[in-house]
């Protein structure tokens, strides 16, 4: 075999050895697109976690109503904490804690208060999400390296996007005169489809790879435990603090919907989706949600006897720096914006998919079709005369 061939030779083993990779790449692209709407497909699997109203004019509850039903359900049980989902159509999710020790995540009507059903400790979005996310390898020590594995695919989407941007001279055109030629055989139909379908997600591709990315730098600076967060720590309310009865029992709480009114006129912007209740009689009560920006959270922190806010992080306390990375994950998941939102990720994602198995398409086809003429060529390649040994030959000679 000549120089050249085996150049060819070793050329080929390393295109098929590549195959595996491009398989990862596509199942993660394809599990983050279903991640993306795994809380409405189980929303149609599973009639537990909708918002079913009882009438056509029945208004949701406020938090203090949604414990107050709980209670009169089951007097004994302690409500730790709620969650209103961004999408009405949802039940709300409350943390519930019972008597026994048991602690579970319930699934309550937002009209009635009434808990629907328990929450499995791992569903259908928490599968997608970790299969996605680190492909189920556990953290024992750290991020795992699952973790790593699939964010390191950040830096090369990163290069083929700019890479193909590149190859692809005078890509603005396709957005002027798309071209997606189906009649003249799978080659030609899944080479225009690669491109154009590259075209109209570049603004997708560049978001999920560099977010992907700065999933990298989390895992590395939180395993070498480096913080970037201002997010103040929180003290405990001081004993002297704490008002008592006359029974020596720690005073009654103010109520869950008069904090949450002291806690929106005190802090400009501030709409509550989420609440937990003190574990103890020394800790306080948070209440969070989004701002005018949707992408991060503002929460708050009170006194839960007198309702003094005792620390706020407020998107006006982050930084520059911080505006930017506690963006990513929303910004990747596309979870920031409701339905309509999820649903521009998710077909986007699916166009991410199919473009990166059209991709595979060509791929394996030209390096199948490479190895196909190499074998052909190996076949008719003419045959070296064999040398004759030189006692063979003495003894040929001597015969004549």
């Amino acid at each position: 075999m000549s120089k050249k061939s085996r150049s060819k030779l070793w050329f080929l083993v390393h295109s098929w050895l590549a195959l595996p990779i491009w398989f990862f790449v596509l199942i993660v692209c394809f599990t983050g697109t279903l991640a993306v709407v795994s809380q409405e497909i189980v929303w149609l699997a599973n009639p537990d976690i909708r918002a079913s109203k009882p009438s056509e004019d029945a208004e949701p509850l406020s938090f203090e109503q949604v414990i107050a039903a709980i209670k009169r359900e089951d007097p004994k049980v302690i409500v730790r904490g709620i969650i209103r989902p961004d999408e009405s159509h949802f039940a709300l999710t409350v943390r519930l804690t019972y008597p026994d020790g048991r602690a579970v995540a319930a699934f309550a009507n937002p009209y009635t208060g009434a808990i629907q059903g328990i929450s499995p400790s791992f569903d259908f979005q928490q599968f997608t999400r970790a299969l996605h996310g680190w492909w189920l390898v556990p953290f024992t020590n750290g991020y795992s390296w699952g973790w790593y594995l699939v964010s390191l695919l950040g830096l090369p989407m990163l290069a083929s996007l700019v890479t193909g941007l590149v190859v692809y001279k005078r890509f603005w055109k396709g957005f002027l005169k798309p071209t997606l030629r189906i009649r003249h055989g799978a080659r030609i139909f899944w080479g225009d489809f690669h491109r154009l379908s590259g075209i109209w997600s570049i603004w997708f591709i560049a978001v999920i790879s560099i977010t992907g990315t700065w999933f990298l730098i989390q895992a590395i600076l939180g395993d070498n435990q480096i913080s970037i967060s201002s997010e103040p720590v929180v003290p405990v309310v001081a004993r002297e603090k704490v008002p008592m009865s006359a029974s020596g029992a720690p005073a009654p709480m103010i109520g869950l919907d008069q904090a949450i009114e002291i806690a929106t006129q005190r802090i400009p912007g501030l709409e509550a989706s989420f609440v937990t209740l003190p574990l103890n009689a020394y800790s306080h009560l948070q209440i969070g949600g989004r701002g005018w920006y949707p992408l991060m959270y503002q929460t708050a922190q009170l006194n839960p006897y007198d309702g003094e806010i005792a620390v706020s992080h407020m998107l006006s306390d982050r930084t520059a720096l911080e505006f930017v990375t506690e963006s990513m994950r929303p910004l990747h998941t596309g979870d920031f914006g409701g339905i309509w939102i999820k649903l521009i990720w998710a077909f986007f994602g699916l166009i991410l998919s199919m473009m990166v198995l059209s991709g595979l398409l060509i791929w394996t086809k030209r390096t199948a079709l490479a190895s196909l003429n190499a074998l052909k060529r190996s076949n008719k390649a003419p045959r070296q005369p064999v040398p004759i040994p030189a006692l063979q030959a003495e003894t040929t000679e001597g015969n004549r």
